[in-house]
């Protein structure tokens, strides 16, 4: 059963059983214990795990060989439309 609607149908489908629970729960709280928890997950996910050094200079060399691509002709991108489109059929398979 989908948690917050059709929309995140795709994305529950991928959570653990432990994670639905843990949301089902989560969303009985009051809006500000929510808040707070949301607050509290997301800064959990800013915390370091590499050296910051080597991770801006891996996307310095990733974006400079985009860049490259980009610049030859080699790889003309995609409209963002078309992407969520693409991404939105797969999740809902």
């Amino acid at each position: 059963m989908p948690l917050l609607g059709c929309r995140a149908l795709a994305y529950n489908a991928l959570m653990s059983d432990r994670a639905q629970e843990l949301l089902r729960q989560a969303l009985t709280l009051s809006p500000d214990e929510r808040a707070d928890v949301a607050a509290e997950l997301l800064a959990s996910l800013d915390e370091p795990t590499e050296d910051p050094t080597e991770v801006e200079r891996a996307w310095a060399v990733e974006i400079e060989r985009r860049a490259r691509r980009a610049l030859s002709g080699k790889s003309a991108g995609e409209p963002w439309e078309d992407v969520r489109d693409r991404i939105t059929r797969r999740l809902m398979k």
